[in-house]
């Protein structure tokens, strides 16, 4: 039987003891990694490995011996309590020991865990759990993290008190990152945040954030914003030695530069026009875009757009012999000496 989303997450969380299997499979290897430790926790216990209660076995090892799955499935433990069987690296090799365990499958067995990566429709182990009346077969897409997976990662961080900014840059910060990652930052913000009663603040957020490329590539425009032209130097030098291509220097700057004239144009002012925006800026992010855009007329940032896109063209241009990443520092300067007018 197939879950949706919501089902899933569901079940991951309180597994129905009375179902004998469930195959988690998709593209991202971390999703389904963090999916499966959160369902065998919730079947075994904390100490459901220490009291021999989980049995590991992999694929490949299974496809050998297809007998090993139903010998454990059946097995009886010293200690008390539910048991899982987890089978890591499922393929369509082992359907067969799969069909045979959840066929002999009987209430008291231990529960079947299966984890795959990306399984296409003609998958005969995705068609057997999903056909199968007594299984579950949970897909998981690399879609954002919705609400209530944030809600549930926060809560396992420990992380409370939140108030409603800081809960939308987490949200864009769910975004941005795997959740794997995301999970990693939680639990540094968790221990930031320790013996500290007072809400998470946006700040807070960005200041436990992983450092990115992109974050870098946004200093240099906030520099070129603020006119502030002894900076450009040394913020290019560490995009350049990073490899950061020169095109790709002018696209974001032409994106940053549309979002300061979004919000500058805006009938009823900058203030106005930084809440229209979607998806919303928070935190100091969003008070230093709001400084820019009040700095700048919307007549200097069509001017500053026009040169980036000139700018570009000349990049692209089949004559263009000198180097891309002087002409770009060239125009860069002129923005940051346009911004101090």
């Amino acid at each position: 039987m197939k879950l949706s989303p919501r089902d899933a997450n569901a079940f991951f969380r309180k597994p129905d003891p009375g179902v004998a299997g469930l195959l988690i499979y998709g593209e991202d290897v971390m999703r389904v990694a963090m999916k499966r430790q959160e369902v065998v926790a919730a079947i075994v216990g904390p100490e459901g490995e220490a009291e021999m209660r989980l049995t590991r076995m992999v694929g490949g090892d299974l496809r050998r011996d297809p007998a090993q799955l139903l010998d454990a499935v059946k097995a009886q433990g010293f200690f008390p309590g539910p048991r899982a069987v987890l089978v890591e690296e499922a393929a369509d090799g082992i359907s067969a020991a799969m069909k045979s365990a959840l066929g002999d499958w009987r209430e008291g067995d231990a529960q079947i865990i299966a984890t795959a990566g990306q399984l296409t429709a003609r998958s005969s182990l995705r068609k057997l759990f999903e056909g199968a009346k007594n299984a579950y077969a949970a897909a998981l897409y690399n879609d954002p993290m919705g609400r209530a997976e944030i809600e549930a990662e926060l809560a396992r961080a420990g992380l409370k008190n939140i108030d409603r900014e800081a809960m939308g840059a987490l949200e864009h910060l769910a975004r941005d990152l795997t959740p794997g990652d995301f999970r990693q930052t939680l639990e540094k913000i968790a221990l930031y945040k320790f013996g500290d009663e007072a809400p998470l603040t946006p700040d807070e957020v960005t200041l436990n954030a992983p450092a990115s490329i992109e974050a870098q590539m946004d200093e240099i425009f906030h520099v070129l914003a603020e006119g502030r032209t002894g900076d450009i130097a040394p913020v290019m030098q560490r995009l350049t030695a990073q490899g950061v291509a020169p095109v790709t220097l002018l696209i974001m700057g032409m994106r940053h530069f549309r979002t300061l004239f979004a919000i500058a144009s805006a009938p009823g002012g900058p203030a106005q026009g930084i809440g229209k925006l979607r998806p919303p800026i928070f935190g100091p992010r969003r008070d230093r875009m709001l400084r820019q855009a009040q700095s700048w007329s919307s007549a200097r940032l069509e001017e500053a757009l026009k040169l980036l896109m000139d700018t570009d063209l000349t990049l692209r241009s089949a004559g263009q012999k000198a180097p891309q990443m002087a002409l770009v520092e060239r125009a860069f300067v002129r923005l940051a000496y346009l911004g101090r007018r």
